[in-house]
């Protein structure tokens, strides 16, 4: 959620505003007012902004000032999270603090409100979710030099993530989640003992189809595991469309066992690659675990599965607070230096 006004209060909306139901165009138009995603986290928040429909449920729309585009809003039912639906709000940047962002919100929760009377959503609590400055962890190859941070950018973005909080706040929005995108540097964390003959008691580590069932229900267990802050009803075919299968970018996958397949092991962690060629960045990687796993074995198990994803190259994860395995491994990785933030945002929600 980005552009909200500088502190909580409400402001009367400036005149000549008019909010309307999108149309074919609009993004161009905003994209004129807006500028240029400033990570990746906006790029997809953005890309929420459509034309409203009824399957899936979605309303959107746009605010104009003397005929001008210069703020969108979006709210849609998900069916992988039903209990909340999604918001997003954003007002060029010129046009802040002037009460239109209050305005695109207020009139979405009448929509809605409307259509919960009606059946035609189940509920009325939203959740959203806006961009903090990432901390200054980054890493940096031996020999170079750290290159240096901007710090009024920097400081522009912890003072509007600032003031879109405030803002939220005001209008009954609580913290539910800190998700972060986080890059992982190479030969970062300490190797584990692969099962072997002279080794036996290693770990095995396997290839994967993605379109293996075991894999899909390995997937499915552990993203409904880690989301009980926002509960998941993700079915296999759900698994399937939206994480393993070919329209999603997925390009293969490991899994990590404490003896072979062939001879009964478990999928104890996984990996899956979204990056098909090899290239500089950081490869995007969804690493998750068997939610069943004790804490101790199941971060046991991820740091060993990091491992081998970092041996040679580094990766980029997505860690949510709820991912109790992984966020204390990638904690120590930024404390260290070993790791960088890409991108961090506090998740909020209504009751």
């Amino acid at each position: 959620m980005t552009g909200a006004q500088q502190n909580g209060s409400a402001r009367t909306a400036p005149e000549g505003l008019t909010l309307r139901a999108w149309e074919d165009g609009d993004d161009l138009r905003l994209l004129e007012v807006f500028g240029d995603p400033v990570d990746v986290q906006q790029h997809q928040d953005r890309a929420m902004l459509a034309a409203s429909s009824d399957t899936p449920w979605r309303r959107c729309i746009v605010a104009e000032v003397d005929s001008v585009p210069v703020g969108a809003a979006v709210v849609y039912a998900s069916s992988l999270h039903p209990q909340r639906l999604w918001l997003y709000v954003e007002t060029a940047a010129s046009e802040r603090g002037r009460g239109i962002g209050s305005a695109l919100l207020d009139a979405l929760r009448r929509i809605v409100t409307a259509a919960h009377a009606a059946g035609e959503v189940t509920t009325t609590a939203l959740k959203s979710r806006y961009g903090l400055a990432p901390e200054d962890t980054r890493t940096v190859a031996e020999g170079e030099e750290l290159p240096e941070l901007d710090l009024e950018s920097h400081a522009e973005r912890a003072a509007q993530a600032e003031a879109t909080g405030g803002f939220l706040a005001a209008r009954g929005f609580t913290r539910i989640q800190r998700s972060r995108r986080v890059a992982v540097a190479a030969r970062s964390v300490a190797l584990p003992t692969l099962r072997t003959d002279q080794t036996p008691e290693g770990v095995s580590l396997e290839e994967s189809s993605t379109g293996s069932v075991e894999l899909t229900r390995a997937v499915a267990a552990f993203y409904n595991g880690v989301h009980e802050w926002d509960p998941a009803e993700m079915s296999l075919g759900q698994a399937q469309q939206m994480l393993l299968g070919p329209d999603t970018g997925a390009a293969g996958a490991v899994v990590l066992r404490d003896r072979p397949g062939a001879d009964g092991g478990a999928i104890r962690a996984f990996a899956v690659s979204y990056t098909a060629e090899r290239q500089e960045d950081p490869a995007d990687v969804l690493l998750g675990w068997d939610p069943e796993l004790e804490d101790a074995e199941a971060q046991q198990a991820v740091a060993d599965l990091l491992a081998l994803l970092v041996a040679q190259h580094p990766v980029q994860i997505e860690v949510d607070d709820s991912m109790t395995a992984l966020a204390p491994i990638v904690d120590g990785l930024l404390t260290a230096g070993y790791a960088q933030v890409l991108a961090d945002a506090s998740v909020v929600a209504t009751a």
